[in-house]
């Protein structure tokens, strides 16, 4: 009976477990299997823990069952129900040690393994909490909440994709969790930037660092740098695929058709597989108002593939005036009956979306329905004829025994076809598994990079769905916003989160970074200094002050804040140490500011550290280190262009997987 009573306790929330069920039902049956009969003060005990646990006082709960495990100290059960009511009440030092004993005297108890675990994370020993996480999941398949805390465990060891799995096998058993949508996103936003600065760090100068960079300058409508860029990327080997289609789309925003038309025509004439280009065409067809011939394309892609057109159908309408958007809506009702169902709610969904965030959009939409290959097209067609045949899902669904035969040659191939469909989580995985067989590869990391950017969005749209006007729904969008530089909008998202909560710390560090990436210098330091008089050892506060103080040349006044900095995340500190080095060259300290932009060398982007280091070195009467300075300056300016999609100093969100609600 007691087995039965313990592993029935399956709710994601910890409140959810202090049921009726949880108590040992004692007043009614007799303990058999004990070699005695209990006593009467035992079942009044147990009574008195059962009344007080109904009325929330579970300090009395605790009492009472502190007493009975000194009558029956053998019972795992009820030391279970002591750490568990020790839980309520907040006393957690003494839940541990109730846990551990429970979890000695019947290792196979459920309830004792999940809290041992949750207990190892919340006190900062990940690794400790593994093991007991591990079995609860294996003793209680449909209770999501030991897979949710085996995810924050991963998190916390640096193990982003490992924390991404387990966050979605929890969702798949519930997918009502917000915080675990949320905790997923911040999953994925993890693992892109471990990626990404290991590119900026080892193949900065690869076609895929160059591709990557283009294209976050693409986002940020910088088209005329993303051009170049692209150019860039196209002029190196390997490289990814469809980097024409990509310029051409960047020559398109840029309003050049016709320089466009003739990179889509380079891929479609050389890599027939680019279905990029297609859509391209699509696009310059709808721009000269020929919808029908748009129309024709589009059609032809989703028979190729519905799951490439579904996917990148936002960018297609992004920024679509009212007109066009209304003229093809009505070229689709008229030709409704003549179109797949699917393509037709796909397309209606994309025009509806027009105006709005491309991402997002393409974000928020449902995963494409799977286009099955018949048994007998798999035995005649080879799986590259399939990619060339821009025929993705093919290839991808042919290609899945590579992620257990580990070829690399296949899993680059189906990360790639993966990508390409929209299944962006097979994406990840097979690039995870290429990275295992070939740790140098920059391919590797490029689809990495490219699946868990929009598997972050895909989660974090869905966690905004569920919480769609939270504090945390709104600083959220205010971190994404600011993060690609639409500073007015990612303002308006944290005024609206400070709207609900003043004072909330995340939207207070937000709000001030947007008014200093926006270039408004008065209103970052009064943000800043009101956020700092309820958090004022926050690291990446002081250093939001102390980066608006510096543009108003106050290096003394901002040295203060700079040395707090210093308790920053690792991958904000050399930007701390070039800043402290200003701040010691202005006051003359030389010899430390040389120490300090010496720490702070790899955050240089353009060039500038450098040039400040040789002017330092050069007054100290060092003209070799000097020299060598001002080589390095201009390497890094030559190289400017070639720095990857995501700068390490990035402050990165304001929110973490920590900050997810409970």
């Amino acid at each position: 009976m007691f087995n039965w009573l313990e592993s029935s306790i399956g709710n994601p929330h910890v409140k959810n477990y202090l049921t009726p069920l949880l108590l040992l039902a004692l007043l009614t049956e007799p303990l058999t299997g004990f070699g005695q009969q209990p006593d009467s003060s035992f079942n009044a005990l147990i009574r008195t823990a059962q009344q007080a646990q109904a009325v929330n006082d579970y300090a009395a709960a605790v009492n009472a069952y502190k007493q009975a495990v000194r009558i029956q100290p053998d019972m795992a059960e009820l030391w279970t129900n002591l750490g568990v009511m020790e839980e309520e009440t907040g006393d957690f030092a003494d839940s541990l040690p109730s846990f551990q004993h429970a979890n000695r005297l019947n290792p196979s108890l459920y309830v004792p393994n999940l809290f041992l675990g949750i207990d190892y994370v919340r006190a900062g020993k990940p690794k400790e909490a593994i093991p007991y996480l591990s079995k609860a999941k294996r003793s209680n398949a449909i209770d999501p909440l030991p897979r949710i805390s085996l995810g924050r465990a991963y998190t916390a060891l640096g193990k982003y994709s490992a924390a991404a799995e387990q966050f979605r096998r929890a969702l798949a058993l519930d997918s009502k969790q917000s915080s675990t949508w949320f905790a997923l996103g911040i999953a994925y936003l993890d693992q892109l930037e471990a990626d990404s600065r290991r590119m900026a760090t080892e193949d900065k100068s690869s076609a895929y660092a160059k591709a990557l960079f283009a294209e976050s300058l693409a986002k940020q409508s910088r088209y005329a740098e993303a051009t170049k860029a692209f150019q860039s990327a196209i002029d190196s080997t390997p490289q990814p695929p469809c980097l024409h289609s990509e310029l051409g789309w960047s020559l398109l925003k840029e309003g050049n058709d016709t320089g466009a038309a003739s990179e889509f025509n380079k891929d479609e004439s050389t890599n027939p597989q680019c279905s990029l280009a297609k859509l391209g065409e699509a696009e310059l067809w709808m721009s000269r108002g020929a919808n029908q011939d748009a129309l024709k394309l589009l059609n032809e892609l989703w028979e190729r593939d519905r799951g490439f057109l579904q996917s990148n159908l936002a960018i297609l309408f992004d920024g679509s005036s009212l007109e066009r958007a209304s003229a093809l809506t009505s070229l689709l009702a008229q030709q409704r009956d003549t179109l797949p169902a699917d393509m037709y709610n796909a397309l209606i969904a994309a025009i509806s979306g027009s105006g709005q965030d491309g991402i997002a959009v393409a974000a928020m939409r449902d995963p494409s329905p799977a286009s099955a290959a018949t048994p007998a097209q798999d035995n005649r067609e080879s799986t590259a004829s399939y990619y060339a045949a821009g025929q993705f899902e093919r290839c991808s669904k042919r290609l899945m025994s590579s992620l257990t035969s580990r070829q690399p040659d296949n899993l680059l191939l189906l990360a790639t076809c993966s990508f390409m469909t929209g299944d962006y989580e097979r994406t990840a995985e097979a690039s995870v598994a290429l990275s295992t067989v070939s740790p140098n590869s920059a391919a590797a990391l490029y689809w990495s990079v490219q699946a868990n950017e929009r598997l972050a969005f895909q989660s974090l749209a869905h966690f905004e769905q569920l919480e769609p006007n939270s504090v945390k729904s709104h600083i959220l969008l205010g971190d994404i916003y600011r993060q690609r530089k639409v500073f007015d909008t990612a303002l308006s998202e944290y005024k609206e989160a400070l709207e609900i909560a003043p004072n909330d710390p995340a939207a207070m560090l937000g709000l001030a970074s947007a008014y200093l990436g926006n270039d408004d210098v008065d209103k970052t330091i009064a943000t800043a200094r009101a956020a700092l008089l309820h958090s004022p050892e926050d690291p990446e506060l002081n250093l939001v002050m102390a980066e608006a103080l510096m543009v108003h040349h106050n290096y003394a006044d901002a040295e203060p804040f700079l040395q707090k900095s210093l308790n920053a995340k690792p991958q904000m500190l050399p930007h701390v140490h070039a800043l402290l080095g200003e701040v010691y060259a202005d006051a003359g300290k030389n010899q430390q500011a040389i120490a300090q932009l010496k720490m702070g060398a790899e955050s240089d982007e353009d060039g500038s550290l450098h040039y400040q280091l040789s002017r330092l070195y050069r007054q100290a009467g060092d003209s070799k280190s000097a020299t060598e300075a001002l080589q390095q300056m201009q390497t890094i300016r030559k190289q400017e262009h070639d720095r990857s999609a995501f700068a390490t100093k990035d402050a990165g969100p304001a929110l973490t997987a920590e900050d997810a609600p409970n």
